[in-house]
């Protein structure tokens, strides 16, 4: 038996075998990553056509929107708290980005599972309009063809999908041997197949535009509001007394502008409402239900009136907080016109978009200046302040009594009702605690030795300030001066020098309100019905 010698052996370098992998599509990118490609503009383009949809047919509310809020709906209390605490007012905007990122993703897997097993793909992004089409009919705030939208949006990816993964693999088959003679299909389909991927990405964008003018062309309430005069107020505000507002550069505005005024709500989208439109109902326990529209409620009597709000989500030295000058009719007005049946003791707002509050009854119905507000600082509510109508009272943190694009007043019991974030753990009264803040200087910054001017706000609505102090490396308590108050509805300004050697200190302050009740040292987060403790800054002295 004689030895295989080389010339037995194939010569690598002649080889008639078919390639052990398929060969990659030219443009230097594996067939998955175009795959991928293809999804992504299949799911862009589904999406805008989706929108598109909702802003012919249902403007208050879309896919995108929907999802965003059943997404606020779903996630823990908890969760809402570290997303307002690490983005502030941006967190609507991170969510937005978030459902954009996750959607590009399964887009991408879509298109890769299409390619990979026909059929995969298409199901995955039915999946999808699944969920959107669940989330749309479940808000508040959906018109039956507001459905359409979450159908459309899946439809047009599916069909775009399909298309696209069989121009590619057209272009290139798993099984495709090479090329011969000039007789390669791969160029003709190579063109035909990113000639469509083009035209797919090329027509999302512009839906998504003509979405975007078209969103703002329904908007009619910005026209509205910007053509809007304000009624003169039957009740004139309270003046802003002599001394109300302290020299200390850097300390808060006795009145917080608007462009600066916090805003934390649910909405992801602000709604837009067409103020002729407009109804609100007072329903549930009572006498006669009343049905206002805008042009009623501006020839009401007016009460204008300085009234500081807050979040309770606003952390000790947070500032998710603001005073403003607000313009509106007394609730307690139309409630009297309703007749609040006897054991009824709470009130169910309802916004636009199906947000609720709960707010005690008496705290709509007694001498406090509790509002249907129409202006604010001077000029009508802006759109993300509740446009055209809002409630403002008193006393009472903003989850359960300042309802945004207020439309329903239901009078009922808190043992029969439960408003939003009550079965989320939250409480359903919320008075506002006693609180205080150190606006200057900054926590960690370095002052220069001597004098250092310390100043902040103080607030306890509806009870007042009696006073402020301040304390040193936990030294002794120095009383603060305390700036003219305009009611104690409002934040109060105060200031104090301290004289300081080099080094480092912790500073801390707390305030007293007009009861004689001082703040609590005690420490407590935002849930269930409000943060306590000394808000505390470091300090460096050169």
């Amino acid at each position: 038996m004689s030895t295989p010698s080389s010339v037995d052996k194939p010569d690598p370098r002649v080889g008639t075998a078919e390639p052990a992998t398929p060969p990659t599509p030219q443009g230097h990118l594996h067939p998955g990553r175009w795959a991928a490609a293809a999804g992504i503009a299949s799911g862009g383009a589904g999406i805008a056509a989706g929108e598109l949809t909702a802003g012919l047919l249902s403007p208050l509310v879309s896919p995108v929107t929907a999802l965003g809020g059943a997404v606020i709906d779903a996630v823990p209390p908890g969760v809402k708290d570290l997303a307002v605490q690490l983005f502030g007012t941006a967190d609507k905007v991170v969510l937005i980005a978030s459902i954009g990122i996750v959607a590009g993703m399964l887009a991408a897997l879509a298109g890769v599972l299409e390619r990979r097993r026909a059929g995969w793909g298409l199901v995955l992004a039915g999946l999808a309009g699944a969920a959107g089409l669940t989330a749309v009919v479940t808000r508040a705030q959906a018109s039956p063809q507001a459905a359409l939208a979450p159908i459309v949006a899946a439809v047009v990816t599916m069909l775009l999908l399909r298309t696209l993964i069989r121009r590619l693999t057209t272009w290139a088959p798993s099984n495709r041997t090479p090329a011969r003679q000039g007789n390669d299909p791969a160029p003709l389909a190579r063109r035909s197949f990113l000639n469509a991927l083009a035209g797919t990405s090329i027509a999302a964008v512009v839906a998504g535009t003509v979405t975007a003018v078209l969103t703002r062309a329904t908007a009619v309430a910005s026209g509205f509001r910007g053509s809007m005069t304000l009624p003169e107020p039957a009740t004139a505000p309270q003046a802003i007394p002599a001394g109300a507002t302290l020299s200390v550069d850097g300390i808060s505005p006795l009145v917080t502008p608007n462009a600066d005024f916090y805003r934390i709500d649910t909405a992801l989208t602000v709604p837009a409402i067409d103020p002729p439109a407009w109804k609100l109902k007072v329903t549930g326990m009572v006498e006669r239900e009343i049905e206002l529209d805008f042009a009623t409620l501006l020839a009401k009597p007016m009460t204008e009136r300085h009234i500081t709000i807050a979040c309770v989500s606003n952390n000790v030295g947070g500032d998710l907080i603001g005073n403003a000058l607000w313009l509106g009719w007394p609730v307690r007005e139309l409630l009297a016109m309703a007749g609040p049946k006897p054991g009824a003791d709470m009130v169910l707002s309802t916004s636009n978009d199906g947000w609720t509050a709960s707010t005690p009854l008496e705290a709509l119905t007694d001498d406090r200046d509790a509002l249907l507000a129409v202006g604010m600082n001077g000029e009508p509510l802006p759109l993300e302040h509740g446009f055209p109508v809002r409630m403002i009272v008193p006393g009472l943190y903003g989850f359960v009594s300042a309802t945004k694009w207020l439309t329903e007043l239901k009078v009922t019991r808190f043992a029969d009702d439960t408003a939003y974030w009550t079965p989320r753990g939250w409480s359903d009264h919320g008075p506002i605690k006693t609180q205080s803040r150190i606006d200057v200087p900054r926590s960690g910054r370095t002052v220069q030795a001597g004098k250092v001017q310390f100043g902040g706000v103080a607030w306890a609505q509806h009870r007042g300030i009696n006073g402020v102090e301040l304390r040193v490396n936990r030294g002794p308590w120095q009383r603060a001066t305390l700036a003219s108050a305009i009611s104690t509805d409002t934040w109060y300004q105060w200031q104090l020098g301290i004289e300081l050697t080099p080094g480092d200190y912790e500073v801390q302050v707390r305030a007293t309100d007009s009861t004689g009740e001082p703040q609590t040292e005690d420490k407590a987060a935002v849930a269930p019905d409000g943060a306590t403790g000394y808000h505390t800054i470091s300090v460096k002295v050169g």
